[in-house]
Formats: C-alpha cells, structure tokens, sequence
C-alpha cells in the first residue's frame, strides 16, 4: 500500500550495472522499494540480473527489471574492467532512450558516464548516487595503467557534475568527493548526505547465542578479510568458531583466488578447523547467521559507509570495525562495538573481551538495533530519498 506522502505520482527509472548481491545493490533495491512504497512507478534497468544470485524483491514483482547488454564482456582477459562496465552501461542507457518513453526522474549510480545520454531525454531530472569516486578505487601505478585511466577519470568527474541532485553514502565520502573532485568542489557543487538503510523488521531478536564470530563481506581484497582470521588465530580460544561468509560470483577471477588464499591463510594458522567459509548465502541463511552469532567483525579500512555493521546491530549485534570510514559514523564506540586500529592485536583483544563476558556482547545488541532503528531504518531512508525525488521534481515544475 502507498505511504500517501509524496505530492505526486512520479515514473522513476533507476540504472545500475551489475545487479547481483553487494552494498550498493542493496541501497539500489531499497530505493525501488522504497520509492514504490510511496506510490511512485519505478523500473529498474541493468546490464546483468542472475535470477539465482540475487536480492529477492528484485524478482518479486513489487518492481520490473529489464536487462540490457548482458552478452557485452565484464573485461578482456581480466582487464579493462572500467572500460567494459562504461561500454554495458552505455548499451543500457541507449535502450532506454530510444525505446521506453520519459521517465520524470532516473536515479543513477556507480557508472556517471550515462548522465550526458540520459540528459537527452529532457523531461527528466538526474539523479547521481556516488558511492565513491571510483578513480581513487582504481590503480594508477604504472605508466599503462595511469594512461589508460587519465580519460577516465576526467569524464567521471565532467558528467558526475553533469547530474541535477548528487547524493553520497556518508560524510567521509561527502568530503573526499569534495577533495577529489576538485573543480567540482571550486564551482560549488555539494552532494547531499543520504544514508543507506537496513529492514530492521527482518531481524528478529535472537533467542541464543553461540560462541562465533561472524565476517560478511564480499570476497575482495579490498575487504582485507585476512585480518578477521588472523585476530581469531590470536585468541587461542578452542571454544570459540569463525564463519566468513559473503557474495561470491565465480566469474570474478579475485573472487575465486581470494577465496583459496584466506583458507591457505587458515591452513598456516591452525584454526581452519574452526573457521567455516561460505560463499553466496541468501538473504535468510545470512540473517540465520546473523541470530546465531556472537558479534560480527567487520574488516575494510576507510570503507565510504558499510552497511554490514548496520545490518548486525538491525540484528542485536555488536560490531568490531576498523575506526576508519563510514563505521565512525554508524558503530557508537563502545556503547555498540568497538573501532579499532586495522591491525590483529587491536581487533582479537575486542574479540576476546565478548569471549569472557557474552552479556557484555547481548547488552551492546540491544544498544545497537535501537540505535538502528533510530539513525538507519529504510523507513527514515524512504522518507529522505522521497523528499529528495519530489523536491527535484518540483524544481524541473518550477
């Protein structure tokens, strides 16, 4: 049923790459969600949409998904990621202009080279989610690599600014956009702070806990999920378990290799009898996880938000976390987990005060989901997101 908030019906596309299981697929399903609660007709449009490996809504019917360019390559022998991801995302973004009629606001977000094609269709209005400049994702650390990204990276930041409402994850992200895109920044272009958000309705309160640790992210370096295994090695707790669980596409060359280095990183700690790996676990297995678990240790250093300790503390989870990033501003320090230095000393002597006293773990949960429940539910996101899209809105009206 619609909320009945927004002023007007509005017809809303929203296009994203790749719409498979990760953080910025779930703010995106919960924006057409969200959006479509308040009455506004929303259609997702992507490049890929694997009906077995993705979030459930996006095959529920609350919402279509149309996929275009699904038989363009994701690189060329592992390389030229950033190319193939642009070249998907043009396909998609011509589809849409030559063949479904206006839309009156598209929402865009990873890939902003679409922005100057999705202006043509001039009764719209353009908004760009930026979850991080991607330029400061990429490598820059040879020659080749520099000379391939310098066009890039300039058009990232021309048709970034090219977008009628830019919206970030966080305050970090907020000011190393303005620190990155330095032009921007000097004609005073601001994105605005739009949080991502977390169901709290399908995190019920756990009714036991076990001794385990749990780590959800995808399986990417970046993730730096090797310092989870080597704190839990430090504890020298035989009571205690490790499960790393996360999204997990075998197509992805670092995915698979990832995956064999932290069970061999395991292997050489002696505790791979003790740690369980789990690969692709669906909204349910992960939410079970959640409930069983003690707290959940969280890795990425200077991650742009993080939506994994928000979704623990939905859960009545503590969070450990590095104290970097989006965690500083969604972990309370103390009160509900702990922030620590990336480093496996700092992270297994957090790890190891849960062990001795697990109410101390149950009392920070409960601290946490109302903190939640407070700050990040997707009914405070809906809420800012619809006002955002309405206002835009009035503004091409007015």
């Amino acid at each position: 049923m619609a909320k009945g908030k927004a002023t007007s019906k509005l017809n809303i596309a929203i296009i994203h790459p790749d719409l498979g299981i990760g953080g910025a697929e779930r703010l995106i399903v919960d924006a057409a969600v969200e959006l479509a609660s308040y009455g506004h007709k929303v259609h997702i449009f992507t490049a890929h949409h694997d009906k077995n490996r993705c979030f459930e809504e996006t095959i529920s019917g609350t919402f279509p998904v149309t996929v275009y360019g699904s038989f363009l390559p994701r690189h060329v022998f592992y390389r030229l990621h950033a190319l193939c991801a642009y070249l998907r995302c043009l396909f998609v973004a011509f589809c849409m202009l030559f063949m479904w009629p206006s839309f009156d606001v598209i929402i865009a977000d990873q890939v902003s080279v679409v922005i100057p094609i999705l202006k043509l269709k001039r009764s719209a209005k353009i908004v760009f989610y930026c979850h991080f400049p991607d330029l400061l994702l990429a490598q820059h650390t040879t020659f080749l690599r520099k000379l391939y990204r310098t066009p890039i990276d300039y058009v990232e930041e021309v048709t970034t600014g090219m977008a009628d409402l830019i919206l970030v994850n966080s305050n970090f992200t907020a000011s190393t956009f303005a620190n990155t895109f330095i032009h921007l920044n000097a004609k005073g272009i601001r994105p605005a702070v739009l949080y991502p958000a977390v169901n709290v309705d399908q995190f019920k309160e756990p009714s036991s806990f076990k001794l385990n640790f749990l780590s959800i992210n995808r399986f990417e370096r970046k993730k730096n999920i090797e310092l989870a295994i080597l704190a839990f090695a430090m504890l020298h707790s035989p009571e205690a378990s490790l499960t790393v669980a996360g999204g997990f596409d075998i197509r992805l060359k670092e995915n698979v290799e990832y995956l064999e280095q932290l069970k061999a990183l395991a292997e050489r700690e002696g505790v791979s009898n003790r740690i369980r790996f789990i690969t692709s676990c669906s909204t349910t297995e992960r939410n079970a996880l959640l409930s069983e678990c003690l707290c959940v240790i969280y890795t990425p250093k200077d991650e742009h938000f993080g939506i994994v300790p928000v979704e623990a503390m939905a859960a009545y989870k503590p969070v450990i976390a590095c104290n970097s990033g989006g965690p500083l501003e969604s972990v309370k320090n103390g009160v509900t987990g702990f922030l620590c230095d990336p480093t496996p000393e700092e992270f297994s002597s957090a790890m190891a005060k849960f062990i001795k006293d697990p109410k101390e773990a149950e009392r920070m949960g409960r601290e946490a989901r109302k903190h939640v429940v407070d700050s990040f539910s997707t009914h405070t996101f809906g809420q800012s997101l619809n006002r955002y899209i309405v206002d835009i809105h009035r503004g091409k009206e007015d």
